[in-house]
């Protein structure tokens, strides 16, 4: 049997910590009252940078492209549309329901040196893909440093 130190603190961090948890998990966090009402229904976006253009992905299951208005005005990029019921089901045959239906909207804020009149946007099998070339002076631009020696050499060179 090995003797091990007692450290009153110890349980004390460990029953604030459960009270925390307790405290987290009875409130419901605003986002989870926005998908469990339908209001305010914010599709997940990705967003990333390749070497000529900006990528923005948006799930968007269900959703014709005649259903979604895109717009871009300065800096932002705004998607807007509805996701509709397909087939009538009474409320009370339902066992469960998670999907939400309705208006949405969704705002982004874009790096500057975009050419936003050049989008190119494609949605396939529920995925809006947006494409958004950069400028010419947006675009990463490599500088080779030359050394010392280098120079040298090459006057040494021309010299001769």
């Amino acid at each position: 049997m090995s003797i091990t130190r007692w450290e009153p603190f110890h349980e004390l961090v460990s029953l604030r910590q459960a009270m925390d948890r307790l405290f987290e998990d009875s409130f419901v966090r605003p986002s989870q009252l926005a998908s469990v009402f339908g209001k305010g229904l914010t599709p997940p976006v990705d967003m990333y940078e390749a070497d000529n253009e900006v990528v923005v992905k948006v799930a968007l299951p269900g959703v014709k492209p005649e259903e979604l208005d895109i717009n871009i005005t300065g800096d932002t990029l705004t998607i807007k549309g509805e996701t509709k019921v397909k087939q009538e089901t009474k409320q009370e045959n339902y066992l469960r329901q998670e999907c939400c239906y309705g208006a949405f909207a969704r705002s982004l804020t874009l790096p500057a040196g975009l050419k936003t009149d050049k989008v190119e946007a494609s949605l396939d099998n529920g995925m809006l893909i947006l494409a958004i070339p950069k400028a010419e002076e947006a675009k990463p631009k490599v500088i080779k440093v030359k050394t010392k020696e280098i120079t040298e050499a090459k006057k040494v060179e021309t010299e001769s």
